[in-house]
Parts: structure tokens; C-alpha cells; sequence
């Protein structure tokens, strides 16, 4: 557990660690590492110290200062817009204004929840607060537990198909299958050990339906998020377990700001009192479904279609953060400034992912020290710009339809 406490526990966790100390490891008596990967293992936590002594994980907190008050500002323009005019068009463009406004909530609550800005927990924990149940109405409980899980497995499949101790984010079966053995996992769910007609569908013409389900992520989202504050349920049974030994950590500020979100999301949705319900229907959905595919688009470019790991295959740390991570850059006529902005820092996802806890401000500069130590130690690293990375998520979601299809008809020779 080394490298996985290392990544992402704050500073002030460390001296926890203490208490559980029994020894020093010698590492010649690890019998499943050769001396190669123990000096890899010892070259990347090298590189990490570097990184600390250079000051790359110290925040700076003018530039997040910044990045809060121009997020304030696309909020109040996109209220201002509804308030101040009697357009639809003004309308749809604030809607799809907020959507990314929320877009943006999502990178400053992920930045503040993973200890890059406080190197107290709890700072950083109100403020995503703020970020996350109110303004953007996601639980931070939530989120933090789907989040760091899935930070320690990467593209980690589930052990079967009703557990949930793999990678949370590509737990998306039976809509999407990221692997034809996550494609057949749901085989062993039923009686006759068949693919369901739904299944089936699914899995044919997921390279289709891929963004008509990204369109929909955020009310999955909301919905998760309302069902953990209010106890209603867990999305995982690591949360439920997390919530039946601890509870809801912060239970009066996340009910409280999920209420309020959805209070002025009330408001604006209805032009404050002035929409009939189909147009507030109308601007709500336009607001709602542009940010999920905003976000899972970006999600979906740092991880999907890239390697995928059963437990007991899984590679070292290092390795698995890097050959489960795709780069995003500029390309196809997109600037790369917008990249940055419009990833709020997960353009280096693969960076941010062995380093989690580094501000997105120094992952530019890290970039390149990263980059060659893999070259130097072989390990694959790779990045793609939206278009292209776009076209691998879809190459590879085809690719693993037409699998289980071919694994259909040799299985059931009569098809």
C-alpha cells in the first residue's frame, strides 16, 4: 500500500502511519520483484522526492483565487442572462453556459478534495463542499469514495459481476463494456448463464449509444449524490460500509448545500418565475445534459480504451497509472489553451494520476520529467488530442462489441 497511501493522503494523514509500524521490508525477501522492478520501484519514488523538493506540490493560491472568481463569473452570466432577457436563444446559450459552468465546479471540487490547494483535509473538504453539493450538487462524501477508489484501481475489473471492488468508473455494465470479459460478466448472473436481450443490445451498439449515455450522466450523478446525503442508499458497498461505520462525515452542510443547489437551479430553470413548465423543462435538461457530456467526455478521454487489468494481473503502481491514462493535447485546429481550460488539469491525466495531490498548475512542468522516465524505463505513455482520442474510445468500444458477437456465434454455433 505504499505508493497508493503515498499519492493521495494528505500530509497530516502520515503521522497515522506511525502507529501502525512493525518494521523495516528487506527487499530481497519480496520473492515476486527481481532487481529490475525494485529499482524501478525505487527510481519513481526518487522521482516523487524530487518533486516535493522542487516545491511542485505546493499550491499557489493566487491562481485558485482565479480559477474561483472566473467560475463565479459564469455562474452570475448565465443567471443574468435568464434574469435581464426574453430570448430563447440567449436562453439555450445560458444554458449550455451553466452546463459548463458546472463542468468547471467539477475541476475545482476535484482539485480541492484531493488535497491540492490545503494541506489540511478538512479546508479542502468545506470547500468542496462548496464546490461540489452546492454549487454543483454532487455529494463530496460521494464522490471522495467513488473517486479514490477509483485512483487505487485504475481500469480494475470487478472480481465478478455482483462485486464492486474493481474500478468504479468503468462499472458501467450492462449500457457499456470496456473488455469482452466485462461484456460476459453479467452471463453469470443468470440461471441459464446467457447474455439477457438487453445485454445484448447493449453491448452490439455501444459504440453508438456512447454519447447518448454521456448525455445523461449527470442526473445519474444527482441522483447518487441525493440518495448518499440522505441516506437512501449507497452507490457501492465500500460506501455503504464507509457510511454505516462513520455516517455522513459533514450530514448538516452537504444536506443543506444539495438543497440549496437544487433551490436556485429552481429558480434559474424557471426564469425565475417567469418560464411555463415545459420551457424551464426545457432549459433545465439543455443545462443538465450538455454538462454530463462535458464531463464524461473528458473522464472518458483519460481512461477509456486503454489497458484494463483483472486483480490478479495488475502491474506495479507506476504501471498501471500510466498504461491505464491517456494525455490529452491540442490538435485538429484546437488550441491547446482551451485543452487546458476545458480539462481544468486532466489534460495530464496520466501526470495528475501518479501524482495526485500535485496542483494542476505544476503538472505542465512535471509533464516532462515524467515522460522521460518512462522513455527511460520503457514504460508506455500515451497521449492523443480530443478528436483522435475521441475516434480510440470509439474504435475500441466497436472492437469489443464485435467480440462478443464472434464470442456469441462460437459459442452457439446454431446463431
Amino acid at each position: 500500500m505504499t505508493d497508493i497511501f503515498a499519492a493521495f493522503h494528505a500530509r497530516g494523514s502520515h503521522a497515522m502511519i506511525k502507529k501502525f509500524y512493525i518494521g523495516d521490508l528487506i527487499p530481497e525477501s519480496v520473492t515476486h520483484k527481481d532487481a529490475n522492478q525494485i529499482a524501478f520501484e525505487k527510481g519513481y519514488r526518487e522521482l516523487r522526492n524530487k518533486l516535493i523538493m522542487m516545491g511542485f506540490f505546493k499550491s499557489s493560491k493566487l491562481f485558485y483565487l482565479y480559477k474561483c472568481s472566473f467560475n463565479m463569473g459564469m455562474w452570475a452570466t448565465a443567471c443574468a442572462m435568464v434574469w435581464y432577457s426574453d430570448s430563447t436563444l440567449v436562453h439555450i446559450a445560458s444554458a449550455l453556459l451553466m452546463g459548463l459552468f458546472w463542468q468547471q465546479c467539477g475541476w475545482l471540487a476535484h482539485d480541492f478534495l484531493h488535497h491540492q490547494v490545503f494541506a489540511k483535509r478538512k479546508y479542502g473538504d468545506l470547500v468542496g463542499i462548496f464546490w461540489g453539493d452546492l454549487m454543483q450538487g454532487y455529494s463530496m462524501q460521494w464522490w471522495k469514495n467513488k473517486h479514490n477508489g477509483h485512483h487505487a484501481v485504475p481500469n480494475l475489473h470487478n472480481s465478478s459481476a455482483a462485486a464492486q471492488d474493481g474500478d468504479p468508473d468503468i462499472d458501467t455494465m450492462p449500457l457499456l463494456a470496456w473488455s469482452l470479459k466485462q461484456a460476459q460478466s453479467f452471463r453469470e448472473l443468470r440461471a441459464d448463464g446467457k447474455d439477457s436481450p438487453f445485454v445484448k443490445f447493449m453491448i452490439k451498439w455501444q459504440a453508438f449509444t456512447y454519447f447518448p449515455i454521456l448525455l445523461l450522466a449527470r442526473i445519474s450523478w444527482l441522483n447518487e449524490s441525493f440518495k448518499t446525503a440522505f441516506g437512501l442508499g449507497a452507490s457501492s458497498e465500500n460506501a455503504a460500509l464507509e457510511m454505516k461505520r462513520k455516517g455522513l462525515q459533514y450530514p448538516l452542510l452537504e444536506r443543506t448545500g444539495i438543497v440549496l443547489h437544487h433551490a436556485w437551479v429552481f429558480a434559474v430553470s424557471t426564469g425565475f418565475g417567469r418560464f411555463p413548465i415545459l420551457y424551464s423543462l426545457m432549459y433545465f435538461f439543455t443545462a443538465t445534459c450538455s454538462c454530463g457530456l462535458f464531463l464524461a467526455l473528458v473522464f472518458g478521454l483519460g481512461h477509456n480504451g486503454m489497458a484494463t487489468y483483472d486483480a490478479e494481473t495488475r502491474p506495479d503502481f507506476w504501471k498501471l497509472q500510466v498504461t491505464t491514462t491517456r494525455n490529452i493535447t491540442g490538435g485538429h485546429g484546437i488550441p491547446q489553451f482551451f485543452v487546458d481550460w476545458l480539462c481544468g488539469g486532466l489534460q495530464y491525466q496520466v501526470d495528475h494520476h501518479l501524482f495526485p495531490m500535485m496542483p494542476r498548475h505544476n503538472l505542465k512542468k512535471t509533464h516532462d520529467l515524467v515522460e522521460s522516465f518512462c522513455k527511460g524505463w520503457g514504460v508506455k505513455y500515451h497521449e492523443a488530442d480530443l478528436v483522435d482520442g475521441t475516434y480510440e474510445v470509439l474504435e475500441h468500444l466497436s472492437k469489443v462489441s464485435d467480440d462478443f458477437l464472434k464470442d456469441m456465434i462460437e459459442d452457439f454455433p446454431a446463431m
